[in-house]
């Protein structure tokens, strides 16, 4: 284990902010995972596992603990089973699932991080989750140094969450996902823009067609992490979509003079594009609060304009929050996970 010390994590996050880490240790195996574990007991100090750095936000003070950064690498394929390590970059697996021709992940291209990230968030888009294609999840156990496997039906996977980061947020560390996708699998295109995307072309798309599809649709909306473009240094959507009973919606609608979007959520639950609740408090895109500000192609993203700190960013988001709350009642939550002293 190569242990570093006063590590500054801004490098390693798609917003480019932060401080520095007290403690830093790159985990290239299970081995160095369980020992880093360990040397954060010994120095009685607080651990947190970093992945691709693509939902983060640090904390300009940085971190006073031990950072890992998971680096374990390693796909395997058995029939339409993937297993693949927590390191390995999320969009080049999807772009290789579909160059063997599965699908079930298509619609998740382009979307920064590691795929030790996606069942910690559930992560989703344009009408896929994996959870979908999640069978199990390979993790560490902190509280025992013990390795186990987590069938999907233990992991309470709902919207944006799972126990990875609610129930036992402290608890796993996650070193492998295997995934069941669906061989010669037709694309899913139910996502609104998807289909206008597609919109009076004769055929089916192909899986890879259908991904190319995505990461431009991705990248007109700003949500394409491409460096050097404006608007490059984000952590993607900042705001969760929230989900309302049907009766809040109603009411929301019935105030609202212009028609409220909405889509079907689990249990009879509606969930509001919060984009659309941020652009109708009055954020435009392209608003700029010092060095932080609104993408110019998306309102769902705030960005680093260059030179951002996190006071800044989290400054603008109070600003946006507590707009929309005091205009429709409803508070948005904050997507990335914020990391700094005492989190």
């Amino acid at each position: 284990m190569l242990l570093r010390e006063q590590v500054p994590l801004a490098p390693y996050t798609t917003f480019g902010i932060g401080g520095a880490a007290r403690w830093f240790v790159e985990a290239t195996d299970e081995e160095s995972l369980v020992e880093a574990v360990r040397f954060a007991r010994e120095q009685d100090a607080p651990l947190f596992v970093l992945g691709g750095g693509s939902n983060l936000l640090v904390s300009d003070a940085g971190y006073p603990g031990l950072v890992v950064r998971i680096a374990l690498g390693g796909i395997k394929q058995e029939g339409n089973f993937f297993r693949a390590a927590a390191g390995e970059n999320w969009d080049s697996f999807v772009s290789l699932a579909i160059e063997r021709g599965f699908g079930g992940i298509e619609c998740l291209a382009g979307i920064p991080g590691t795929v030790g990230g996606t069942p910690v968030q559930n992560v989703g888009a344009y009408g896929q989750q994996v959870s979908e294609t999640i069978v199990a999840v390979r993790v560490l156990d902190v509280n025992h140094l013990k390795f186990s496997e987590l069938p999907t039906s233990t992991c309470g996977f709902e919207y944006r969450r799972s126990i990875f980061n609610s129930i036992h947020s402290d608890r796993f560390i996650v070193t492998r996902v295997d995934y069941k996708l669906r061989n010669k699998a037709f694309p899913f295109l139910q996502y609104p823009d998807l289909k206008r995307y597609f919109q009076g072309r004769a055929g089916t798309p192909t899986l890879a067609e259908a991904a190319a599809a995505v990461r431009e649709i991705r990248h007109e909306k700003g949500m394409l992490l491409v460096e050097g473009e404006p608007d490059c240094h984000s952590a993607g959507s900042f705001f969760k979509n929230p989900v309302v009973t049907q009766a809040r919606y109603d009411e929301l609608a019935a105030k609202s003079s212009s028609p409220v979007p909405c889509y079907a959520a689990s249990r009879g639950l509606v969930k509001i594009p919060a984009a659309w609740l941020v652009e109708q408090a009055g954020f435009a895109e392209g608003f700029a609060l010092g060095a932080a500000g609104i993408s110019s192609r998306h309102t769902l993203a705030l960005v680093n304009r260059g030179g951002a700190t996190a006071a800044e960013i989290l400054a603008l988001h109070d600003r946006v929050v507590e707009t929309v709350e005091k205009k429709f009642a409803i508070r948005l939550e904050m997507e990335p996970v914020f990391l700094g002293p005492g989190s």
